[in-house]
């Protein structure tokens, strides 16, 4: 609703600082959660396409953090931190993502994870702190498509741990 209570829509306070990204993966929620709780998980699914990932310590829980370094196919290495918010299995997780603990650009993201049939639909929204540093992310580190890698990844990932288990 808009603040002229007229019915008509309006976007929310912070639309021009987000980055939304969803997908569907056709695996039980359950398991799609359990991708981002256990590090023998994110580090082998973990960033966009050609990146590999190295943790240097790793506590999931509220308050807990992730402590890791990203490698770029190019050979370039990227520090990177995050600090879980809240958890709420196997439903959400929010964070905060920087490139260390005191990142004054650090940002938000909320995860969701709702059952989609026998799938899930994974929800990826993360809000800036400012409209330039989303600018900056979409631009300089294409983070929309390294995002869409890194849920592609997840799925791939995940899916076959799935097909693996039908095995037996």
């Amino acid at each position: 609703m808009s603040a002229t209570g007229r019915g008509v829509p309006t976007q929310s306070a912070t639309a021009d600082r987000e980055i939304v990204i969803s997908r569907v993966i056709d695996a039980p929620r359950e398991l799609v959660f359990e991708a981002f709780t256990e590090v023998r998980h994110l580090s082998r699914w973990w960033g966009p396409e050609g990146f590999t990932t190295t943790t240097r310590s790793f506590e999931f829980r509220e308050g807990g953090e992730w402590d890791f370094v990203l490698h770029g196919p190019d050979g370039t290495d990227y520090s990177e931190w995050i600090r879980w918010l809240r958890i709420a299995p196997p439903e959400r997780i929010a964070l905060l993502h920087g490139e260390s603990r005191d990142d004054p650009n650090a940002f938000e993201s909320v995860l969701t994870f709702e059952p989609y049939d026998a799938a899930t639909r994974i929800v990826m929204r993360t809000v800036f702190p400012t409209k330039q540093l989303r600018d900056e992310a979409v631009e300089k580190y294409h983070a929309i498509e390294g995002g869409r890698q890194t849920l592609s990844n997840l799925a791939a990932y995940v899916t076959e741990i799935v097909r693996k288990g039908a095995k037996g």
